[in-house]
């Protein structure tokens, strides 16, 4: 990432946090060259961004002064409320001027493409942007092999419907795994079984022997930042997943739908270790910039295009959304926004983690070992009456999700735990949160 980028992004957080207030001046152009340890015109040109995106003004022979907000984006929300639950990144960081500019740049560059009947595949332009976006994650794929779906859940349903070259017919999930997905599952009456998956991971016998013998069509997995666990497997952990799916035939779907929330320097998925084209990759653009724009792509080995577009059987993503990501792409505006984004939620990951530490001396919670993400697995005795706990913690008006939903209905082998999300909580509110909890955990267990 550029310099400049780099501050405008720190300065931006700092402004939301409430680190600078509406009216405050903003150190010096040359303060803040040696704050960053940067030249006076890389925060020029960081101050001018600003100033581009209304977040600040300058006033000559005085400085630069932070813009006070005309509304609130988080007003019509429960302030009381401290909310642990939600999957719904936080709107206070939505990149909306940014990506109203894409939408009109990308009106005046594809007018002549947007109100044709698109391509089954997917905007053209956007699959070739796609190929050396998703090179940066170490996932290399030729521009035939990538599909735009109208979200990450669109490619997943296609996947579990259509049939496989394998001639299998069982979905293999781990437990716990994404709930909607489990019960879309279910609905459907598709065949799907579990293997375990706990913070420290899966154990790969199992694994291993599931295919082997159980008619597994495909594995579904989350390699990084698990839901609802947040962990992610390890590296040998991802290589033997790709060599087990080779050996035994056996596909593996691998959901990175929150990869870009991470900051590892160094992962590689299990497409990457994957040498039998056994692996299909599906990513998700919605906790990055707006769940609303419903825009997701798979990367497919070449045997399953056709499968996958016959099932697919329409082009059901906007045009427009299509460019205007496009767009955002290539203008480094996603990857600055990521790198915002990920920023604030590990600061947030890491507020929760200190506090427990400090909170925890009864030892009743253990959490899953997490620094970045967006989930938390709080684990808690198997003595706990888990919906007690909830309503208590309600009524005490902090918001958590029970791990209950994230298991098959038949699966008797639960964990039980608490599935804390970082997303909404407000920073300020992390420790009372988090002392409520512990103080209703252990009223629980004195119980």
């Amino acid at each position: 990432m550029k310099r400049y980028l780099s501050i405008l992004t720190d300065m931006e957080l700092k402004i939301n946090d409430g680190h600078y207030h509406p009216g405050q001046r903003l150190p010096s152009v040359r303060d803040a060259a040696k704050l960053y340890g940067c030249s006076v015109s890389t925060v020029v040109r960081a101050y001018a961004e600003l100033e581009k995106k209304h977040a600040i003004y300058s006033i000559p022979q005085s400085g630069y002064y932070v813009v006070a907000k005309p509304e609130d984006l988080s007003s019509g929300r429960d302030d009381n409320k401290i909310d642990f639950s939600s999957a719904l990144p936080d709107i206070n960081v939505f990149p909306y001027i940014d990506f109203q500019h894409c939408l009109n740049k990308a009106i005046d560059t594809y007018k002549q493409q947007l109100f044709t009947g698109g391509d089954l595949r997917g905007l053209t332009k956007l699959r070739q942007t796609l190929m050396s976006h998703l090179a940066n994650d170490q996932v290399f794929a030729k521009m035939e092999q990538i599909m735009i779906t109208s979200g990450a859940q669109r490619a997943l349903e296609i996947l579990a419907r259509m049939p496989f070259p394998n001639g299998k017919e069982t979905i293999l999930v781990e437990q716990p795994s994404y709930d909607i997905y489990l019960r879309y599952l279910e609905a459907e009456g598709i065949p799907v079984d579990g293997i375990p998956r706990s913070a420290a991971g899966v154990d790969l016998q199992v694994l291993e022997q599931k295919f082997k013998y159980g008619g597994i069509k495909f594995f579904y997995t989350m390699s990084r930042y698990h839901n609802p666990l947040g962990t992610t497997y390890s590296a040998e952990e991802r290589k033997t997943i790709a060599r087990l799916a080779g050996k035994y035939d056996v596909y593996v779907i691998e959901d990175d739908y929150m990869g870009d929330l991470g900051e590892e320097k160094e992962f590689d998925s299990i497409y990457t270790y994957n040498r039998t084209s056994h692996v299909v990759y599906v990513k998700s653009f919605s906790k990055i910039i707006f769940p609303g724009l419903r825009l997701g792509t798979v990367v497919l080995p070449e045997r399953l295009l056709d499968t996958f577009l016959a099932y697919k059987g329409h082009a059901d993503t906007s045009l427009l959304s299509q460019a205007a990501l496009d767009v955002y792409i290539r203008n480094g505006m996603y990857e600055r926004h990521k790198y915002k984004i990920r920023s604030q939620y590990a600061a947030r990951i890491k507020g929760v983690n200190d506090a427990v530490s400090r909170q925890n001396d009864a030892g009743y919670v253990k959490l899953s070992g997490v620094d970045s993400g967006l989930y938390i697995q709080f684990k808690l005795p198997q003595t706990v009456n888990l919906d007690r706990l909830m309503k208590r913690l309600s009524v005490r008006n902090v918001k958590v999700m029970t791990g209950k939903p994230f298991y098959l209905t038949n699966w008797l082998e639960r964990e039980k735990f608490m599935r804390v999300s970082i997303s909404l909580v407000k920073p300020e509110r992390i420790e009372e949160g988090v002392r409520i909890i512990m103080e209703e955990v252990g009223r629980e267990m004195g119980t």
